[in-house]
């Protein structure tokens, strides 16, 4: 944290679609798990030692399954989500695998944080290895928590108000199950944070990802009425404290 920057508001230009704004995402905790069973044997041999990525599935199933019993709710941008997304273990075709190491990602939503389920994985980790008397350990590779601006705030009030001026309509919110900067930017700062901008964020990184240039221009115009609608907000808000 910079202590030299003086922020109160922030938008991502990123794509959100022209009449959406979002205003919260999850936080991400991604968490590199490695089993070691401290031996290896011949592939003729199996019984002579443990097989870590056999040992493994214990840990990643319990792990799902405690993700899934304290993080499941009716909505998904309400539930916890976790992917078993990296696995790596063996070191030849004919040797049972001493270690075997996974990459686990998990999507937090704003009902909780990332240390609470960090806590919770943690003791699934320390449980599963005492039982099996497998030597498991793992290391944070992510740690960023979820976020969401106040719909109150100066800041949504002046992009939904800038919206409805433009098109007639009011925009929806969005609560998106990914991760993104908004996230950081807004914990940092403590300060109302969105993401806005043209073009359809399920193209983003896509062979397909394009702008409609008619909407990159009413997006200008709109970013335009946001502003001085932000400023004579901000005014107020500043005059009532």
């Amino acid at each position: 944290k910079n202590n030299d920057f003086h922020l109160d508001y922030a938008i991502f230009g990123e794509p959100s679609g022209i009449n959406n704004i979002t205003i919260s995402y999850k936080g991400r905790l991604a968490i590199r798990l490695t089993c070691d069973v401290l031996e290896s044997s011949h592939a003729s041999a199996p019984w002579l030692s443990k097989n870590s990525i056999e040992e493994m599935y214990d840990f990643w199933n319990a792990i799902k399954s405690e993700i899934l019993r304290i993080g499941t709710y009716e909505k998904k941008t309400d539930s916890i989500s976790c992917s078993l997304t990296e696995i790596s273990g063996g070191s030849s075709h004919n040797v049972t695998p001493q270690k075997c190491k996974i990459t686990i990602d998990i999507r937090v939503p704003t009902n909780t944080n990332c240390q609470n389920v960090l806590d919770s994985v943690k003791k699934i980790i320390d449980q599963i290895s005492k039982d099996k008397g497998v030597k498991a350990t793992f290391r944070v590779e992510d740690f960023t928590e979820p976020f969401e601006a106040e719909h109150s705030s100066p800041l949504v009030r002046a992009l939904s108000l800038a919206i409805i001026e433009k098109y007639r309509k009011r925009p929806v919110l969005l609560r998106k199950t990914g991760t993104g900067d908004m996230n950081i930017l807004g914990n940092t700062f403590q300060i109302p944070v969105v993401t806005y901008g043209p073009g359809d964020p399920h193209s983003s990184h896509s062979v397909d990802e394009h702008v409609n240039i008619q909407e990159y221009l009413d997006s200008v115009d709109i970013y335009i009425k946001a502003i001085s609608h932000i400023s004579r907000f901000h005014k107020k808000k500043e005059l009532q404290k």
